[in-house]
């Protein structure tokens, strides 16, 4: 399904009204259609601007890399596509060769990168973060949080404009938000996996049961955090009450 969620923002430059990105995250290698045909008809008549693609296209326990190149080689044909990568891409050998393809393909892979995106004559700042797990495992001390708060830090231009950030992991919310983030997309927790009524999500990675961000959008000053139910599934199968999703955010200067 296609979830629709509007963004609006003093912050958000006027030509970036109505601006739509189009998030796809923990892919996990599954197809919706014979070639995901599927998943992209819904990406095609959702009309983004961008698509933003926030980890876990891979399966590090099954990986084909040919399905995630496959869907890629499309992506880029329906809206300019960007990828930040997740944790399964940090544990699989043929990281790499999906990179590299990627790249072949024509997205823009961003590893504690920012680039500007332009419309009529203004610009927002887009990050992208590699996968906390590329350098530290476990983060049982802070150390998590540190690293992305410093890399963060090093990726602000200083000039205070509108920033948007694609990032794996739903649960460095306080994080973004100390580092003064806009807008961030996020995925990893599988929407709960179970949804339960009165409830929602219950349990999800890095953040185990009853998880605080796992599913819609959260909001804590001016940051903002769209947390995607992803498309496929890892460990556990198979969801209940948790449909997998497309999200689409549409942007509107306030």
């Amino acid at each position: 399904m296609v979830s629709t969620i509007s963004i609006s923002s003093s912050h958000i430059p006027a030509a970036f009204s109505g601006f739509r990105i189009a998030q796809v995250s923990d892919l996990h290698n599954s197809e919706f259609g014979k070639n995901n045909t599927e998943l992209l008809k819904l990406l095609s008549e959702s009309r983004p601007d961008i698509i933003a693609i926030t980890g876990d296209l891979i399966d590090a326990n099954h990986t084909d890399v040919g399905i995630a190149l496959g869907f890629a080689q499309e992506s880029v044909r329906i809206a300019p596509t960007y990828y930040a990568t997740g944790n399964h891409e940090a544990a699989s050998p043929q990281y790499d060769t999906l990179k590299a393809g990627l790249e072949e393909a024509g997205v823009i892979v961003l590893e504690d990168e920012a680039v500007s995106l332009e419309r009529n004559g203004e610009t927002i700042t887009l990050l992208g973060l590699g996968d906390p797990d590329f350098t530290v495992k476990g983060g049982m001390f802070g150390e998590t949080s540190a690293m992305v708060s410093t890399k963060l830090k090093n990726l602000d231009d200083g000039e205070g404009g509108y920033t948007i950030l694609l990032s794996h992991r739903p649960e460095l919310f306080e994080t973004y938000v100390n580092c003064g983030i806009d807008l961030v997309f996020a995925g990893h927790a599988h929407g709960g996996q179970f949804r339960l009524p009165f409830i929602s999500g219950l349990v999800a990675p890095n953040q185990g049961l009853f998880p605080q961000y796992d599913a819609g959008l959260y909001t804590d000053g001016s940051t903002s955090m769209v947390v995607s139910r992803g498309i496929g599934n890892s460990i556990i199968p198979f969801r209940f009450n948790n449909r997998p999703e497309i999200v689409l955010v549409e942007l509107n200067a306030r």
